[in-house]
């Protein structure tokens, strides 16, 4: 039975129909933070988004599309998210075992690009085909071809929702006229968020923002109304805020691989204490041994629970 907590999230999605919810409840009632409406979700998108060795070679293990969910399963996440080739190799032996997010599309990096696109590299069908619960996604704000990623997420995420799946957006800005601080920056995070929900996104993904604030007239605006922006949580609180204020469900990606695990736990720290639904992290967890990144995971879920500070 559905906690409270589970209930409430849910009642934020009441225009979708009854394999949606029951789809997100999957998410939310599994793993070690089943129940708390917190997630760590692992993806593991890497090999096509940086290349195998740049992803796999600090840990050979990661080169078997078997090791990373295995890793989901075995630390208990919510869910496991990667593209076809990864979900195809797995499916059939884990049926049942975690749920599934299948990334419909992806991005390589073997052409420099100022302004990226991302290419379709699954259907809504696969999804259905390899029992997953959600697609995925990726739109790209500020870069030059955004309008067609917005409209590619529109026809996929009606296509998902018609047939009870779920939307994850990953909500990365890049390009354009943004600066490299701006794509992190306080008030483009926060942009990407609302964007992302306004997109229709039941999970949205966005990186940790730093203090910048890139637009100038939204640095009027900070500034005017004393926007609270001086702290991680603040920030982390801010773009929670930002998305529907808090009726939308707002993970944070962990990034490059830290050496130091204290310093990815606190980030999750400040994720939890900004009012933030958790983490998805793929670096940081499966380039470690795999040990270690049991005890990371271990702990960051001790964290968003309150059983760690």
């Amino acid at each position: 039975m559905a906690t409270e907590r589970v209930k409430e999230i849910l009642s934020w999605y009441r225009s979708d129909n009854p394999g949606t919810l029951t789809n997100l409840a999957r998410m939310l009632n599994h793993g070690k933070l089943a129940g708390t409406g917190k997630f760590v979700i692992l993806p593991v998108d890497q090999g096509f988004e940086h290349g195998p060795a740049r992803s796999f070679a600090p840990n050979p293990a990661g080169y078997d599309p078997r090791y990373h969910v295995e890793l989901a399963i075995e630390s208990g996440c919510n869910a496991y998210a990667a593209p076809l080739g990864f979900l195809e190799a797995v499916a059939a032996d884990y049926a049942g075992d975690i749920p599934l997010i299948l990334k419909l599309n992806n991005h390589d990096v073997l052409q420099d690009e100022k302004d990226p696109m991302g290419a379709i590299t699954a259907s809504v069908d696969d999804a259905l085909r390899l029992g997953c619960v959600a697609i995925g996604y990726t739109i790209y704000p500020g870069t030059l071809d955004r309008r067609f990623l917005y409209e590619q997420l529109q026809a996929l995420t009606l296509e998902a929702k018609e047939v009870g799946l779920a939307v994850v957006v990953w909500s990365y800005p890049r390009g354009g006229a943004l600066s490299k601080a701006g794509e992190t920056g306080v008030d483009v995070t926060a942009y990407a968020a609302q964007l992302a929900a306004q997109m229709g996104a039941h999970i949205i993904k966005v990186k940790l923002s730093t203090e910048h604030v890139e637009q100038p007239d939204a640095k009027k605006v900070y500034e005017k109304y004393n926007i609270p922006i001086s702290t991680l949580p603040d920030r982390v609180r801010h773009v929670v805020q930002s998305s529907f204020n808090g009726r939308r469900i707002v993970i944070f990606s962990g990034g490059a691989a830290k050496e130091d695990a204290n310093a990815v736990l606190d980030e999750a720290r400040a994720i939890r204490d900004g009012g933030g639904f958790g983490s998805i992290i793929g670096r940081n967890s499966f380039q470690r041994p795999r040990a270690d990144a049991l005890k990371l995971l271990d702990s960051m879920m001790k964290i968003y629970k309150g059983e760690m500070k």
